[in-house]
């Protein structure tokens, strides 16, 4: 499987979102400004995490973007899902006509891949990224670097 941008970017923005959730909705311009992606992007991909239910847009002064759901209810599996990317590694995407309209050999091969990294992603939640001091530590660093108001909640609020 080949991961496109499109997936890996939504992922990233998401975990972004899925940090400073707590201190209130989080501009597309700051997640942009932060993680190095494209704000016309960003808005093509929050717009399908949207359809999803995966984000949800806030209006008005002070306004952007919220979790749709608690971040322990939203895996990686979901978010690349909502962005239509696949994770299907056979030559047929499933149609079972690799071979000149029939199966191929290895069919069953890349097809218990697909099923396995699908159920790797989907048991990674965005809730276990938060609690990651590593990964806190990089968004700090990627908020200062950025100029972003870095408000993120304390270390020791995390296991509350």
């Amino acid at each position: 499987m080949k991961l496109s941008t499109k997936g890996r970017y939504a992922v990233t923005a998401m975990m972004d979102l899925a940090i400073h959730d707590r201190d209130g909705p989080v501009t597309l311009a700051d997640i942009s400004s932060c993680q190095g992606i494209s704000l016309s992007y960003l808005e093509q991909l929050f717009a399908r995490l949207r359809q999803s239910g995966l984000v949800e847009g806030v209006r008005g002064p002070g306004g952007g973007y919220r979790l749709g759901k608690p971040s322990n209810q939203i895996s990686v599996a979901d978010i690349i899902s909502a962005v239509d990317e696949t994770i299907d590694n056979t030559r047929c995407k499933g149609n079972l006509d690799c071979n000149k309209g029939e199966r191929c050999l290895t069919h069953h091969l890349w097809n218990d891949l697909s099923e396995r990294l699908y159920d790797f992603l989907n048991d990674i939640t965005l809730s276990e990224f938060i609690k990651d001091p590593e990964v806190r530590k990089i968004s700090q660093r990627q908020d200062s670097t950025a100029s972003r108001i870095a408000t993120m909640f304390p270390p020791r609020s995390i296991a509350s």
